[in-house]
């Protein structure tokens, strides 16, 4: 334990927090918590869309639609961001979605419990379907 062990210190340390239980049980449980399973983005078919109501004391309509995980098979509630864009995402599109990025991989702001919002709709970003950059390719 001399002047320079800070890092063999630092290592055991990291390592021997696994002997705890409880931490242990905590950190697995986040992870099968996350549909994604720790990846950034994810990709899954629509099964149909909706519109959310938001929390008080806001009101109004999220648009929305369900979407189910390829990976896993796990359905999901995916926010479509921007003006007239759910006009864009029918059903039985594939689309990428990724996380909100609020804390923890949590809602944000009046969303009720939605955490992830599509990225692109048939492999083209949604961003650019909206500009008109871009047509959104006909079938999957």
């Amino acid at each position: 334990m001399g002047q320079f062990n800070a890092r063999t210190l630092k290592k055991r340390r990291k390592h021997f927090r696994w002997h705890s239980i409880a931490r242990k049980r905590k950190l697995q449980k986040l992870w099968k918590r996350d549909p994604l399973e720790g990846a950034p983005l994810g990709r899954g078919l629509v099964l149909k869309k909706k519109a959310v109501e938001q929390k008080q004391p806001h009101s109004g309509l999220i648009k929305c639609v369900r979407v189910q995980l390829s990976k896993n098979g796990i359905p999901v509630t995916v926010f479509v961001p921007g003006d007239g864009a759910i006009k864009h995402v029918d059903e039985h599109d594939e689309v990428t979605i990724e996380g909100l990025g609020a804390s923890q991989g949590g809602a944000v702001g009046s969303m009720h419990g939605i955490k992830y919002r599509v990225l692109k709709v048939n492999g083209v970003s949604l961003n650019e379907i909206l500009k008109g950059k871009k047509e959104k390719p006909k079938g999957a």
